[in-house]
């Protein structure tokens, strides 16, 4: 616990949550190896921090030590970037450039926001981390690497993988040991220490005097969610170091420093006077936001009726309706709405039937027309039909078919077509 405690001064860590406390231990037991990390927590919660642990505590410390921001860099460069590349390997590549791979053998690289990295990068860092091994952008040289990685990452990976966005043997790869750096809201015993250290901070660099918060600013202050985390927190404290004209902050004070989205949905504090405000505000805005839902939903439907009723071709394959019926079967419509409607419907006929109706001197008779609806044959067709239209010319049809000159080749074999 004292070797905790001494890196928690050591890197300005503040907090003595379980959570917090387990995530540091995990981060000092795996810096002496060498084993891939990975670091997981929503944004702000200082997942670099952790990164620069391991590093200084590793047999690694004196070697360079680099972070990247994987989503900061363009899909097109990053390659370049973590490999290196050789001159003329694209546009713009006067000179050989050295990657991050490269000028930091020996030491520690931070891959933060590992998730945005394309699947062609990805490949290659499984190489790396699986072999030690890269080869620089238009080249064709295998080169060796030692480099140890700490990945970190704001998103669920193993839903990425799921949907076909990041690799699964990367991400088992990746995460030989996990560390879960806790959100602000989960360690809420922590937010006085940190606000009152982040206060103390910026009074000293802005010259001003030291702010405190009341019992009931600092419950609000507590219960806050802080989407941002500890750099949320960070800023909030700044703000009101500079902007507050007094050292005592109420909690009507500190509602003026957060975002009216959010402290909308929090607990209501008790008035001073005893009396406590409604407990069902948020509630009410729910209910609220259902009836207006529903009142949509309806008002949809509605329309949709009628839309049918004014134009019967829409309705598909959907049986005849009366009036009658329909108040029947849909209670919501009035008879108001299906005034114009007359009391007996026509029978509707389904658009998809291959029956077309030939209208003769006023009689309506019925022709069936056989179409074969097999693909094969309507390729084929076309493909004979642009042969004809272009003299044999395959370069011609095929661009008039939309496919290259080898795939009509191809389709000519297996529809057993002659040269036209």
């Amino acid at each position: 616990m004292a070797e905790i405690q001494s890196i928690k001064n050591r890197f300005g860590i503040i907090g003595n949550s379980p959570a917090l406390n387990h995530a540091l231990n995990t981060a000092v037991q795996v810096s002496a190896t060498d084993l891939t990390v990975l670091i997981v927590g929503e944004s702000g919660v200082g997942k670099e921090v952790f990164s620069q642990i391991i590093h200084a505590l590793s047999a690694r410390k004196h070697n360079p030590f680099i972070a990247v921001n994987c989503g900061a860099i363009p899909e097109g460069t990053i390659d370049s970037e973590l490999f290196g590349h050789e001159k003329g390997a694209f546009t713009g590549a006067v000179d050989s450039r050295k990657g991050y791979f490269e000028t930091v053998s020996g030491g520690t690289i931070f891959l933060d926001e590992i998730g945005e990295l394309p699947l062609g990068t990805q490949a290659r860092l499984l190489r790396v981390l699986e072999t030690g091994e890269f080869i620089r952008v238009g080249s064709s040289k295998v080169q060796k690497t030692d480099v140890r990685v700490i990945a970190a990452t704001n998103r669920e990976l193993i839903e990425f993988t799921q949907k076909g966005r990041f690799r699964e043997d990367l991400y088992y790869r990746l995460s030989t040991v996990p560390i879960r750096v806790p959100a602000l809201r989960d360690r809420k015993e922590d937010i006085p220490l940190l606000f009152r250290k982040f206060v103390v901070d910026f009074s000293e660099k802005y010259k001003t005097k030291s702010i405190q918060l009341d019992e009931a600013a600092k419950e609000l202050l507590t219960n806050y969610p802080f989407p941002g985390n500890v750099r949320e927190l960070k800023n909030i404290a700044e703000q009101i170091s500079v902007l507050s004209t007094s050292n005592m902050i109420s909690v009507n004070e500190l509602r003026n420093f957060l975002p009216d989205k959010i402290t909308s949905r929090l607990p209501i504090l008790a008035s001073q006077s005893g009396h406590s405000t409604s407990e069902f505000t948020n509630e009410r805005e729910i209910l609220y936001k259902l009836f207006f839902d529903m009142k949509k939903d309806v008002t949809e439907l509605k329309k949709m009726f009628l839309e049918i009723l004014q134009n019967p071709s829409l309705a598909g394959n959907m049986n005849s309706y009366s009036k009658e019926n329909i108040l029947k079967d849909f209670p919501i419509l009035k008879s108001d709405d299906l005034a114009t409607m007359p009391s007996h419907q026509p029978q509707i006929i389904p658009s998809y039937q291959n029956q077309p109706v030939i209208i003769k001197n006023d009689d309506i008779a019925h022709e069936d027309v056989e179409e074969s609806l097999n693909i094969n044959e309507k390729e084929k067709e076309l493909i004979i039909k642009a042969l004809m239209k272009h003299k044999g010319k395959r370069k011609d049809a095929s661009s008039d078919l939309g496919i290259s000159e080898r795939t009509l080749y191809r389709k000519l074999k297996e529809y057993s077509i002659d040269d036209l």
